[in-house]
């Protein structure tokens, strides 16, 4: 099972990353300009990177793509009996109607959901995750889970309860615009 490989020191105080030589660039070359935010934001771009490499891995262990994830944890996550409407579906995925269409599609062909009638709208249709596209599920999210306790482990619990009480005051905004 390959796993994302972190070279960690023993201690990262006095270390240097890429941001700051970004940083130090800028006030270099434009010392006119505030650039303290690239400290904070460079770094959660960066970041973000590295998830997304780690998670495509976890998924690609077992035979997933990030959409393909994102679905069935969807269904995963409604619980018994882990299902949900196309446009259920749609809010909790930020597609479009047609992407979503064509991803219930792929899905269905590879046996991970089925298409069953909706008993309370005649011309609706219910998304169900198979047997297989729930196990299939689990075995990724623990994939990914194990990925990403590896990318936290330097931070203790404190320092991860703090981190994530700072990221979702700059998240929250963004997820609770009307519309």
């Amino acid at each position: 099972m390959k796993r994302l490989h972190i070279d960690r020191p023993l201690t990262l105080i006095g270390m240097e990353d890429e941001v700051d030589r970004l940083v130090a660039a800028w006030r270099r070359e434009r010392p006119d300009l505030d650039v303290e935010p690239l400290e904070v934001l460079s770094r959660v771009s960066r970041l973000a990177r590295h998830l997304d490499r780690a998670r495509r891995l976890a998924f690609s262990e077992h035979g997933l793509e990030p959409w393909e994830f994102d679905v069935l944890t969807s269904l995963r996550r409604a619980g018994a009996p882990y299902q949900l409407s196309p446009g259920q579906l749609l809010t909790q995925t930020l597609v479009t109607s047609g992407t979503m269409t064509n991803r219930i599609d792929r899905l269905a062909k590879k046996g991970l959901v089925e298409r069953l009638p909706d008993p309370n709208d005649r011309r609706g249709v219910l998304v169900r995750l198979t047997p297989e596209g729930r196990d299939r599920a689990d075995q990724a999210l623990a994939g990914l889970l194990a990925q990403e306790r590896a990318i936290l482990a330097q931070l203790s619990q404190s320092q991860r309860g703090d981190l994530a009480g700072l990221l979702r005051q700059l998240t929250a905004p963004f997820d609770n615009i009307p519309g």
